[in-house]
């Protein structure tokens, strides 16, 4: 069997059914069997997605995912938190089954001091559209920046207008349809015109954010947000989406993809917050992290 990813990947190799032992957190030494898991043995891969990894584990939306297994298992839901992809080696991210109480104590009333500044999580519709799957899509419904909403065609966010939006931490950078592609980095560039521009590839927006002191630049990054369905605004933190790509430059991490197409809101636009699919009763929450567990 052979399979293929967006990247140009691909995998060939032996699928087969298993039963997999997992060990379950918590104090006590507990184990779970997990039935009819669907496994791979690679034989040979090429493509970027399989450098440097030691396998892949599924977290599509389909009955043949890993996640669909252990989260129907588990109370119908999975979250992960991701760290800075420049953190050290000793900073990592984790992936839970089953409700997190992170998120879970985040909708409770507040009855101390500590709980009350604790960030809120916020909720938006996962809407597990069938054309969309395995992938888990979103109600966009806006992105503004520095406290400006862009003008975007609303058919770039509209699955039946050949857009739509999903999330996908297998894919690094975000990638957004032309029309929104274009309105956000004329937003970004514009407030980040006084310094100098520099190539690097495949970025179309890099700049030189050197001082002549050889320190970095005092430049504020415009602030960014993405609005989705119920009033649920993600604020990333500006090296999400003008991240460092040398020493120093600094390049607006947005690619540009075709148009009608999908937008894929990617890992490096997640990381540093909390996510919780919750695919039994369709919701998506998310909220600031520094994803220690």
């Amino acid at each position: 069997m052979q399979c293929r990813y967006k990247d140009g990947s691909a995998a060939r190799g032996t699928v087969g059914t298993e039963s997999a032992t997992i060990a379950l957190s918590g104090r006590e030494e507990r184990k779970a069997k997990l039935k009819g898991l669907v496994l791979g043995c690679t034989s040979s891969y090429t493509g970027p997605s399989f450098e440097a990894s030691d396998g892949v584990l599924s977290l599509g939306y389909s009955g043949i995912s890993f996640a669909s297994h252990a989260a129907s298992r588990f109370g119908g839901r999975f979250s992960y938190c991701l760290v800075d992809h420049l953190s050290p080696r000793n900073a990592t991210s984790y992936l839970t089954f089953g409700p997190n109480p992170a998120v879970s104590s985040s909708h409770a009333s507040p009855s101390s001091c500590n709980a009350a500044a604790a960030p809120r999580a916020r909720t938006t519709p996962l809407l597990l559209d069938r054309r969309m799957r395995p992938f888990y899509d979103v109600s966009l419904k806006a992105i503004s920046v520095a406290g400006e909403f862009l003008k975007i065609p609303r058919a770039v966010w509209d699955v039946e207008a050949g857009g739509g939006v999903i999330l996908d931490s297998g894919t690094s950078l975000t990638v957004l349809a032309k029309p929104a592609y274009r309105a956000v980095v004329a937003a970004l560039s514009k407030e980040l015109a006084g310094l100098p521009r520099v190539t690097m590839d495949p970025f179309e927006y890099c700049y030189n954010w050197t001082s002549p002191s050889g320190e970095d630049a005092d430049v504020a990054v415009p602030k960014m947000a993405v609005h989705f369905a119920g009033a649920a605004r993600l604020e990333p933190p500006g090296k999400s989406y003008v991240i460092d790509a040398a020493p120093g430059v600094k390049c607006i991490g947005l690619q540009e993809g075709p148009w009608p197409g999908i937008s894929v809101i990617g890992n490096i636009l997640q990381q540093e917050h909390l996510w919780e699919f919750d695919i039994k009763n369709r919701r998506l929450r998310f909220q600031r992290s520094r994803c220690t567990h």
